[in-house]
């Protein structure tokens, strides 16, 4: 396949400058580089192309041989133009090092790199700070209000974020003119990193702040009121911009995030909008039926328990539940019936369960058809 123009691989004009260029191929890289596009074939053919492009329009003597030859003019198999030799595509220091330069400038861009910003600002967002919040069901579905104290880093009061004595200022750093960044030479290879000296801010401070000790931020403890919506469920996230840690050099503040976390209820379990609880019910209600009265968020309702009903079924209230933060559709209440055996029996009472248990022996499968069944079974599975 044939090669494309490399000012059209770049998106640039044959008269474009050379910053042009590299502006050009920067934002390509960050575009198409393997490590942001992982198993795209595509993506990586394309970085290798702008990164060969660029390898060539870089270079003065290479760019100029391509404006006058083509492809051929820096091919090291062609033998002519700036192509020829060791110092051809790729060959030497002279070519790989504006690629290098390029390079070292997106590598921290991909990786993020923490650096001071461009040009030595050394300003920095302040951290995300998380809170957890144990609410109480009640709570939680019908909102409220809650005060929290949070641990966290303020801009200081004293030098007003400078990290500076009031009274004095901070000063260019002189091991990297303000830049905040070095270069680093190893070989071929040429890369920036942050400055040692005043780690990356471009600036260094002669007499540091002595109620922060230079850093321009302090540790207090501060008091919010947070709004609970009404309907948070477990692990949902409030977010508070602006309320987390403070930014160093005049940064924006970061945010604080307040994670509910929902305490054990005495009655209910919550599963999303729905309640569920469990309804014990007597012996003789299971059997006779009746109407018995149930707690909900709400107050109390009523429910009719049919004639023999068992352990397990299930009675379903609409609109019992949660009304959930993201939704108009509340949820409903399920109460789970277990029927409870009797406990300390008087005399009297044996006295009759006897006699009751007697008269269900006449007849069990009539009385008792989940038991003979599950017998059937177990005589079906012995065999005779």
């Amino acid at each position: 396949m044939a090669k494309r123009d490399y000012y059209t691989v770049l998106g640039v004009n044959r008269d474009a400058t050379e910053e042009d260029i590299k502006k050009s191929y920067r934002k390509l890289a960050m575009k198409f580089h393997p490590d942001r596009n992982p198993d795209d074939k595509g993506s990586e053919e394309k970085f290798k192309e702008a990164k060969e492009a660029y390898e060539i329009l870089s270079d003065a003597k290479k760019r100029a041989a391509y404006d006058q030859f083509g492809h051929a003019g820096v091919d090291p198999s062609a033998g002519f133009g700036a192509g020829a030799g060791a110092r051809g595509f790729g060959g030497g220091p002279e070519g790989f090092g504006g690629f290098a330069d390029a390079f070292g400038d997106i590598f921290g861009e991909i990786f993020g790199a923490q650096r001071g910003g461009r040009g030595g600002s050394g300003v920095y967002r302040g951290a995300d700070l998380r809170y957890n919040l144990e609410l109480s069901l009640e709570d939680a579905a019908r909102g409220t209000e809650a005060k929290i104290r949070v641990p966290t880093m303020e801009g200081c009061e004293t030098c007003k974020g400078t990290g500076a004595k009031p009274g004095t200022s901070a000063k260019t750093c002189a091991s990297c003119n303000g830049r905040g960044e070095v270069r680093v030479s190893q070989g071929f290879f040429s890369i920036q990193q942050a400055c040692p000296t005043c780690h990356g801010t471009g600036k260094v401070i002669p007499e540091p702040c002595t109620a922060c000790h230079g850093a321009g931020r302090i540790k207090k403890h501060k008091t919010l009121s947070v709004k609970i919506p009404a309907g948070v469920d477990q692990d949902d996230r409030i977010r508070l911009t602006g309320e987390g840690e403070a930014g160093m050099n005049g940064g924006p503040a970061g945010d604080l995030y307040v994670v509910v976390s929902l305490r054990p209820h005495a009655v209910f379990q919550r599963e999303g909008a729905d309640l569920h609880c469990e309804m014990p019910i007597g012996f003789c209600t299971a059997a006779l039926g009746g109407e018995i009265e149930i707690p909900t968020l709400d107050g109390h309702a009523k429910i009719k328990i049919p004639p023999e009903t068992q352990t397990g079924q299930v009675f379903r209230l609409r609109s019992k539940g949660i009304r959930p933060v993201r939704g108009s559709v509340t949820g409903d209440l399920y109460c789970h019936v277990a029927v409870e055996t009797p406990v300390k029996l008087t005399s009297r009472q044996r006295e009759l369960l006897r006699e009751f248990e007697a008269i269900n022996e006449k007849d069990p499968g009539a009385h008792n058809p989940r038991a003979k069944s599950w017998m059937d079974k177990v005589k079906d599975f012995f065999g005779p």
